[in-house]
């Protein structure tokens, strides 16, 4: 077998074998095959597409390409959720303790942030002692104790993905929706989780940011999960403005700890799609038999104070200080802080979610290149949202600073952003669809 010979027909547009893709991927690791091989061969897929079948064979040998987490000896249906990233996104900190809160069994390994998406462990290390790098057996030691458990992912697990994603990165191969399917799904389905929720960001703060890419990206992990054998759902949500009003990572854990606490209303939209993600998992985990029953048992977490509880169980199993989760304000404790003004009176229309993505992290919330330090306490808090009236001179958003190098550039960034109309804008969905296994082949 040669790799040019592989290369060669996916440029013609032919199927790969799964023998082939094997290859390539196992060679890549080995040194049989060549960095700048398997970068020709990613950018033919970029052009070529790939079939269903190739794309699972291809997660498949991703998967297999390191260690694989048995989740076997923890009980129940275990469920896992991921995001394929956005701007104010901190529906996890939200979703996981509640669904844990209402019986189920959240096993979740993540990610961190890069450039305008925020990652969830930077969130979970805003608290000052967590440590997200814990082994397996610590790790399922806690998901069989309290039920919920987000770590690191291990380094150990899917290596054909770290590789190739490196690359994907320098050759202009990062967009296409094969590559896309299976990295995520290859390091959900080594984790171990019987199902997965995905939730498929489309808009101007995604990477996905037309609807139809966005359906087809969530249609093909939908497929790759069931050709695995993994309860799988997709949610298409919107990211054409911030999913939160906090933009930065103690920001947003203290935004999800005021969701958990009851303190922001159901109709907002950052609860709209956790419940919406929450009811999914419950129904994927035979909890709830249907959205009505899953909302009911997840208002009463919220009411009774269990999902607050849960997380604060977590916290406090990976070794954070609680007092955080008591008392939030803590976590953004910065020199100053600035407020953002409406140059005009009006109403917020249009938002570009990764300018304000990128703001927060040119303030120190995020990172540019991935070995960049972040400052947890920093980051913007959205003083109004997507179809709000404001008033000329009105602070539309507030800058939580600890570095001012950077602060005229963000205030600029954020009011070229916030479009202010004249007239109320039209309502956005929220939520666009559901892909279940039904909708695929």
């Amino acid at each position: 077998m040669r790799t040019v010979d592989i290369i060669e027909n996916k440029v013609k547009g032919l199927e790969n074998t799964r023998e082939e893709i094997e290859f390539l991927v196992n060679g890549l690791l080995s040194g049989e095959v060549e960095d700048y091989q398997m970068s020709a061969w990613m950018m033919a897929i970029r052009f070529k597409g790939m079939t269903d079948r190739e794309t699972a064979d291809l997660t498949a040998a991703m998967t297999g390409s390191g260690d694989t987490v048995d989740l076997g000896d923890i009980p129940g249906f275990k469920v896992d959720k991921h995001s394929t990233g956005g701007v104010g996104d901190t529906t996890t900190l939200i979703v996981a303790p509640l669904v844990a809160a209402c019986g189920g069994v959240v096993a979740k390994m993540s990610g961190r942030g890069l450039a305008h998406s925020g990652g969830t462990l930077d969130k979970l290390e805003s608290v000052p002692g967590v440590n997200i790098e814990q082994s397996i057996d610590t790790f399922k030691a806690i998901v069989k104790r309290i039920g919920v458990c987000v770590i690191g992912q291990s380094s150990d697990l899917d290596p054909a993905d770290k590789r190739m994603y490196a690359l994907r990165d320098v050759t202009g191969t990062v967009q296409s929706i094969p590559l896309i399917a299976s990295s995520i799904m290859s390091k959900k389905i080594a984790s171990g989780a019987d199902g997965i929720v995905l939730d498929v960001k489309t808009g101007n703060g995604a990477f996905m940011e037309t609807l139809d890419d966005a359906r087809i990206l969530a249609k093909t992990m939908v497929a790759i999960g069931k050709h695995s054998g993994k309860r799988t759902v997709a949610l298409i949500t919107d990211m054409n403005r911030p999913l939160g009003m906090a933009i930065g990572n103690g920001l947003e854990l203290k935004e999800a700890i005021e969701a958990l606490s009851g303190i922001i209303p159901l109709d907002d939209p950052l609860m709209q799609v956790s419940l919406a993600l929450a009811e999914n998992m419950l129904i994927i985990s035979g909890i709830a038999q249907n959205e009505l029953t899953a909302r009911d048992m997840l208002v009463q977490a919220l009411k009774s104070g269990d999902g607050l509880n849960k997380l604060r169980q977590m916290i406090e199993s990976l070794g954070g200080y609680t007092d955080y989760i008591d008392d939030p304000e803590l976590l953004i404790k910065t020199e100053t802080t600035v407020c953002v003004p409406a140059l005009k009176s009006g109403y917020i229309g249009a938002i570009d979610s990764k300018s304000l993505g990128l703001g927060a992290m040119l303030l120190g919330a995020g990172r540019e290149v991935a070995s960049d330090v972040i400052d947890p306490s920093v980051g913007i808090l959205m003083h109004k949202r997507y179809g709000d009236r404001v008033n000329k001179g009105e602070p539309i958003a507030e800058l939580f600073i600890n570095d001012r190098s950077n602060e005229s550039r963000v205030i600029s960034l954020i009011e070229q952003a916030v479009v202010i109309l004249d007239k109320k804008p039209e309502n956005i969905p929220l939520i666009y669809d559901i892909i279940n296994e039904d909708n695929v082949i």
